[in-house]
């Protein structure tokens, strides 16, 4: 009797053919679950997952597989690096590492599946005392996580001074190409002279996990209160200055409500918005790796409420 082949995982150069790959799951689920298998693992209820960046599917309750094209290794390295270096560290649940390797040059880690419900489903129905209970648990949360030593995360690429200096100089191209509007644009040299200043480069640098947004946590409800219950996709980490972690909640969930804003800076540890932390913060959310304020902004109608970037600054971070 002839044995099958195995399917081979391809060879992608360009992020959009692997985007298209992903899109498939029929190309890439069989060797998923081969994976899954080799280490003696359920495979009788596999569910893929809609969103994401890499390819990841659900094995039962309690697990989860994630493969990394080699286009993305750095994600692996970040992923691996960082619940390596949390486990044990924080006070709410991330995932655990079960099982690694690599099949055809792709690295894949099987992680333990965090009970809760996704931020994003939850989110926007909350009532607004909830939401300013879990932004200060958010702020909590970013805090603990930097106070965690850097151990091998110190030697992520790209080094926080080459990382702000390569944002700076790509700054003001970036925003232009997104149709930032030309009366943001014209304060974007002052607000960069500003930035130098105000972040540090040669700080001593902290876990940034760059995306603390409703896609990334969980929350559960124990009395009618919602709270934050679990923290996953650590792909994108960074080395650098502390502030940094504070634009995904304050643009994606804090829209200027200074009661929210408040919680979130308190959580984290500052007692006092002065304009020079709003200065800075927003010159870190033009900076952020990410940056797209039209997209990422959500503030009802704010490009018609503020008529330059310290406007903007009072807007976004009132209070």
């Amino acid at each position: 009797m002839t044995s099958v082949p195995s399917q081979i995982l391809p060879t992608f150069t360009d992020a959009a053919a692997f985007r298209a790959f992903r899109c498939d799951a029929s190309r890439w689920l069989p060797i998923a679950l081969e994976i899954a298998r080799s280490h003696g693992l359920d495979v009788s209820a596999p569910h893929m997952f809609a969103t994401g960046t890499n390819l990841v599917v659900g094995l039962g309750d309690h697990l989860i597989l994630k493969i990394f094209p080699p286009l993305l290794r750095a994600q692996f390295v970040s992923e691996r690096g960082s619940l390596t270096q949390l486990a044990g560290r924080l006070h709410l649940p991330i995932p655990e590492i079960v099982a690694e390797g690599e099949r055809d040059g792709w690295p894949y880690l099987v992680v333990t599946r965090l009970a809760g419900t996704l931020g994003s489903e939850v989110w926007p129905q909350l009532a607004e005392a909830q939401k300013e209970r879990v932004l200060r648990q958010i702020g909590e949360t970013i805090a603990s996580v930097q106070r965690a030593p850097l151990g091998p995360l110190a030697q992520i690429e790209p080094r926080w001074d080459d990382f702000m200096r390569a944002q700076m100089q790509g700054c003001k191209v970036r925003h232009t190409r997104l149709g930032l509007a030309p009366k943001f644009l014209r304060g974007l040299d002052d607000l960069l002279v500003d930035a130098a200043a105000l972040i540090p480069m040669d700080a001593p640098p902290v876990i940034l996990i760059g995306e603390y947004i409703p896609e990334n946590f969980l929350l559960t409800c124990h009395d009618d209160q919602w709270s934050l219950a679990g923290l996953f996709d650590f792909g994108d980490v960074l080395a650098g200055w502390r502030d940094y972690d504070l634009l995904g909640p304050s643009a994606f969930m804090a829209a200027g409500r200074p009661g929210r804003v408040r919680s979130l800076l308190e959580g984290f540890g500052y007692a006092k918005l002065d304009f020079a932390l709003k200065r800075r913060l927003m010159a870190l959310m033009l900076l952020h790796r990410a940056s797209d304020l039209n997209s990422h902004v959500c503030i009802d109608g704010w490009q018609d409420k503020a008529d330059d970037l310290v406007q903007l600054q009072e807007l976004i971070w009132a209070g």
